[in-house]
C-alpha cells in the first residue's frame, strides 16, 4: 500500500512541474474562464460532463506533450530533425485538440448567450 499512496505523490509532483509550463498556465487559465461562465450560464449536467472531459483531455494531453519534450530533450539535447519533429507532432496533437475544445465550447455556450 506504501507504494500505492507514493505513486499518488509522484503524479502530483507530475502535475506541478507540468503547472510551470507556459502553456500548461495558458490552459489551467482557460478552464477556469470556462468554469466560471459555466457557473454564471447555469450549465445542465450533460453540458457540465461534455465541458469536465473537454478540460481533462487539453490539460491531460498537454501534460503527454510535456513529457515527450522532457524526453526527446534528455534523448537528443543537440538538435536533430526527427527530435524537432517528435516534438512539433506532439505540439500539433495538444494544438488539434485545443481548436476542438474551443468550438465544443461555442456550441455549448453560444446558443445559451445569443
Amino acid at each position: 500500500m506504501r507504494n500505492f499512496f507514493r505513486s499518488f505523490r509522484f503524479a502530483f509532483e507530475g502535475i506541478l512541474l507540468a503547472s510551470k509550463e507556459r502553456n500548461m498556465r495558458f490552459h489551467l487559465v482557460s478552464a477556469v474562464i470556462v468554469v466560471i461562465a459555466g457557473l454564471w450560464t447555469r450549465l445542465s449536467a450533460l453540458e457540465w460532463l461534455v465541458l469536465i472531459i473537454t478540460i481533462a483531455l487539453v490539460i491531460g494531453l498537454e501534460m503527454v506533450n510535456t513529457a515527450i519534450e522532457y524526453v526527446v530533450d534528455m534523448a537528443s539535447p543537440d538538435f536533430h530533425p526527427m527530435a524537432k519533429a517528435a516534438k512539433d507532432v506532439a505540439a500539433g496533437a495538444v494544438l488539434v485538440f485545443a481548436i476542438a475544445s474551443v468550438i465544443i465550447g461555442l456550441i455549448i455556450f453560444l446558443p445559451k448567450w445569443i
